[in-house]
């Protein structure tokens, strides 16, 4: 249409109008998500919901995915369940050969919660010379590993004297978890007539003791080693030898012992004390040496 008469004709600016809707910036590294708007397959960012006044903040779409592995609270890897739990069973496997013949085999153990389930499997790592010469003194290397085979715990034990005479020389086990870092010590603390156990932090800082009666041996019962504070004023566990019949027990050296923590106690001592009755089985429920009798409270 022609312009009116003495009316200028109006001008527009050739480039276009901005867009109202401009176009989404370039994906950034990260997590992005699909829509469908602006165009199909494209990448945008992805948003935070809408919230109405007075509402707290709301948190970004990606910032509550929890990792796959739990965050470390502290707590040695393998000792998790351990935690949780106030009492453990553990059961010396039986050997046919050690049964029969008296040949003295590396030990093996189950440890078991109190509801039967398996917790962990122990397996003494020695020479046979040493077995079967040394005995119940044997110097020996225990390594506690899960059932799928990933080790856990590491006990050593050097070999030390077992006289009541010599003060100087006793017995002791150092716990590692995992293997490599200690996390605390079994010291054996010297008194004439009782068994008597010092358990330590890695610092060899005393936190609780463990005593044992003046005969370990009880025809139809069990043998209780108290555990209590480090100043001896109250019980806070027990570790029990539970009797296993006339046959077993003189025929074999196959134990069981049950140990009770309370549940709260700190996950590294309760470790120590799975250390505490290893070494109590070798100190007096093992063969002393070519002897084949057991160790007395009086030798040890």
């Amino acid at each position: 249409m022609a312009a009116a008469a003495g009316y200028p004709q109006a001008t527009y600016p050739s480039a276009p109008y901005p867009s109202p809707h401009p176009a989404p910036p370039a994906p950034t590294p990260g997590f992005n998500i699909y829509s469908s708007s602006p165009g199909a397959g494209q990448l945008v960012q992805p948003q935070v919901p809408p919230q109405a006044f007075g509402d707290p903040p709301a948190q970004h779409p990606h910032s509550a995915i929890t990792p796959y592995l739990p965050v470390s609270t502290g707590i040695p890897l393998g000792l998790e369940y351990l935690a949780q739990i106030d009492q453990v069973l553990i059961q010396q496997k039986v050997e046919m050969v050690e049964a029969f013949i008296g040949f003295e085999g590396a030990n093996k153990y189950e440890l078991r919660d109190g509801l039967g389930r398996r917790l962990f499997e122990a397996e003494e790592q020695s020479d046979c010379c040493t077995r079967n010469c040394c005995g119940s003194l044997r110097r020996l290397r225990l390594s506690v590993a899960e059932p799928g085979g990933r080790p856990v715990l590491r006990l050593l034990r050097p070999l030390k004297c077992a006289s009541c005479w010599c003060p100087c020389c006793l017995q002791e086990l150092e716990v590692q978890c995992p293997p490599g870092t200690t996390i605390g010590h079994v010291v054996q603390t010297w008194h004439p007539f009782t068994p008597k156990f010092s358990v330590q932090d890695a610092n060899k800082q005393t936190v609780l003791r463990v005593l044992g009666p003046c005969c370990v041996f009880r025809c139809g019962g069990d043998v209780n080693f108290e555990v209590k504070t480090s100043d001896e004023s109250r019980g806070v566990g027990r570790i029990s030898k539970q009797w296993g019949g006339l046959l077993k027990e003189v025929f074999t050296d196959t134990d069981t012992f049950g140990i009770q923590f309370p549940i709260d106690l700190d996950v590294k001592m309760k470790a120590v004390l799975l250390g505490a009755c290893f070494l109590i089985d070798y100190m007096f429920f093992e063969k002393a040496g070519h002897t084949g009798q057991r160790s007395t409270v009086l030798s040890s």
